[in-house]
């Protein structure tokens, strides 16, 4: 099979289906392009993907991907941007070895098609030139033959007329034979002429065609065989990445195997594990009789308790309610009276103080007002520091304690901080080792350098040394405060703080365990206590120094005289005009100032309050 014997009358058609296939394989080459624009797209969608679900540094989602679900995604997200170069490789491969071989070759191609089609063109040029030199040598043969037919009819037709000289008829037949020499020379020539393009003929049919016609076929079945190793190329581009893309998969069907539910569950815990135990539950009130009201054990009007010979807040406690307890709430609870407020004079009638402790109504508000306070507050404060805290979270700072967390929390924040500090201290302590020998080098050889010139910067590095100490110290000390304090910790715990443990036993009282009825029902309270709970309310006042008083919500006239001889009371006299600053909560107190350093809790009933309507927080009585 042959194109130059098949196809030796097709120079066209040929030259036509050689550029078609030029066309073909370009056409392929810009697919491939195409591909490549199309994966290195997809490659950097990919990227930008799992760049755009990345957790973002130092930000609270990063704390987040603690958990195993989380990390397993983060290793998605990673093997994605691992699968992400794959498909780059896919596109760098594919250019490299498809797009630059093949535009390489198509140029070498159409140069080999150009120079064939040159050659088959000039064999043709050539055998048309000699069948053009063929007819016009036939055609003189013709003529001059013709020509000497005619001669010779007209030296017949002289020759025989007898009325013509014998010159005219000699001149007849000298142009006969010159015509008849003529022609035969004409017939030599055409001859001639006809064997040679009968050999140009052949050899242009059976030699020059059939050999142009093979280059040109071997030319288009090498560019067959070419398109067909790119496309072999294109596939193994991509099979080259399988195992890679399939270890990435791997990479994640394992990171969704090492998901553990459990894991995540005991993270949540010590996430958000406050270290405070559920409150107790709260005991009933007897208001049978209203002028001998008693107060529970776990009343929440009470803040100091009997038998407790150590009164630490933070501790555990079974009929704690500190976290269920407002600020504005705890604050009334700390500094208000801690019994119920005695009756007016006998010579007051009970219409005369409609909001005294004798009217039905309000022997039954404490009780449901208290039980409201308890199932609508949040769980916010927790002791003295932490009233401090939420004043230092209401102006966007954090303490440097970490009070403002609950005692798990403020542990392992601590614990972080004092790891933090041990690492600095690390850091500069290599840092001063190193400045040290080479003060050693600059003293045993002095041309490297001045040795004197190094005591500043090593002076630097030791006192930032004691400043990293003194800051882990503080820190230390406050997480062996906090763990001392924890309800319930681990061994390693226990030894971390065993030194400190073993100087300062931790309490295990709490704000609510402050209070304790005595065997027949009434309060009851021991020296110790007072004192403690009077030096821990000047703590509390040194924390609130800056803080800004309450503002008046209207005033009051004193209707009776009042000696406040207990702590939180402010003695009135009768006829007195004071401010109010907070209303009776249900518990029969009402809470006045007198001016900005003397403000207390008065009786209800001793007084007749003003409010005013446009305060804030003042409520409307009819």
């Amino acid at each position: 099979m042959s194109w130059g014997t098949e196809l030796w009358d097709q120079f066209d058609n040929l030259e036509k289906h050689t550029q078609w296939g030029i066309d073909i394989l370009e056409k392929y080459i810009k697919f491939v392009k195409e591909r490549t624009e199309i994966e290195l797209s997809y490659a950097k969608q990919l990227r930008n993907l799992s760049k755009k679900y990345q957790p973002k540094k130092n930000s609270k989602e990063e704390e987040e991907y603690k958990y195993t679900s989380c990390k397993a995604f983060i290793s998605t997200l990673n093997e994605m941007n691992d699968y992400a170069g794959q498909h780059e490789v896919i596109s760098e491969n594919m250019a490299s070895q498809i797009i630059v071989d093949l535009a390489r070759y198509v140029q070498e191609l159409k140069q080999e098609r150009k120079l064939n089609f040159h050659d088959g063109r000039k064999a043709q040029q050539h055998i048309e030139s000699c069948w053009k030199q063929l007819e016009s040598s036939k055609r003189r043969f013709e003529r001059d033959c013709k020509e000497a037919d005619r001669a010779q009819q007209y030296f017949e037709k002289m020759d025989a007329d007898i009325n013509v000289t014998k010159a005219d008829v000699e001149k007849a037949r000298q142009q006969a034979q010159i015509r008849h020499q003529m022609a035969e020379d004409s017939k030599a020539d055409y001859s001639s002429i006809l064997q040679k393009f009968n050999h140009e003929q052949h050899e242009y049919y059976h030699t020059h065609i059939p050999n142009i016609f093979q280059k040109i076929q071997e030319m288009e079945e090498r560019r067959i065989v070419r398109i067909g190793d790119s496309m072999k190329t294109y596939a193994e581009v991509d099979r080259q990445v399988i195992p890679i893309i399939g270890k990435c998969l791997d990479g994640i069907v394992k990171a969704a195997e090492s998901i553990d539910q459990k894991n995540d569950s005991q993270l949540v815990i010590e996430a958000y594990k406050s270290g405070f135990e559920p409150p107790g539950d709260i005991e009933f009130e007897d208001y049978s009789q209203p002028m001998k009201r008693t107060v529970s054990d776990n009343s929440l009007s009470n803040s100091r308790g009997e038998g407790k010979p150590d009164l630490k807040f933070g501790g555990k406690s079974k009929g704690k309610l500190w976290p269920f307890i407002k600020k504005n709430k705890l604050m009334s609870l700390l500094t208000s009276p801690h019994q119920p407020p005695p009756p007016p004079p006998a010579s007051a009638s009970p219409s005369a103080v409609p909001n005294g402790p004798q009217s039905p109504k309000q022997q039954k508000e404490p009780l449901s007002h208290r039980f409201n306070e308890f199932m609508t507050s949040k769980p916010k404060i927790h002791c003295f520091r932490s009233l401090k805290r939420g004043l230092s979270l209401k102006l966007g700072a954090t303490p440097e304690d970490f009070s403002n967390l609950p005692p798990e929390q403020r542990r392992k924040k601590l614990q972080q901080k004092v790891d933090e500090l041990n690492k600095e201290i690390q850091k500069e302590m290599d840092q001063r080792d190193a400045i040290t020998k080479m003060k050693d080098v600059y003293l045993k050889n002095p041309q490297m350098g001045d040795p004197a010139s190094l005591d500043h910067k090593l002076a630097e590095v030791s006192q930032n040394i004691e400043k990293l100490r003194l800051e882990t110290q503080k820190f230390e000390a406050w997480l062996a405060e906090v763990e001392g304090r924890l309800p319930a910790r681990s061994e390693q715990m226990r030894r971390q703080s065993g030194l400190y443990d073993s100087q300062n036993p931790p309490a295990v009282n709490n704000c609510a365990q402050d209070r304790e009825s005595s065997p027949d029902g009434s309060y009851t309270e021991e020296q110790s206590q007072e004192s403690e709970v009077k030096v821990l309310a000047t703590d509390f006042d040194d924390e609130f120094d800056d803080e800004e008083p309450l503002p008046a919500i209207g005033t009051c006239k004193a209707l009776y005289t009042f000696e406040g001889q207990n702590e939180g009371t402010i003695s009135v006299v009768e006829g007195e005009t004071l401010y109010v600053i907070e209303e009776d909560k249900g518990d029969g107190w009402t809470r006045i100032r007198r001016n900005e350093d003397e403000e207390g809790y008065v009786p209800t009933s001793y007084v007749e309050v003003y409010l005013d309507k446009n305060a804030k927080g003042a409520k409307t009585y009819i």
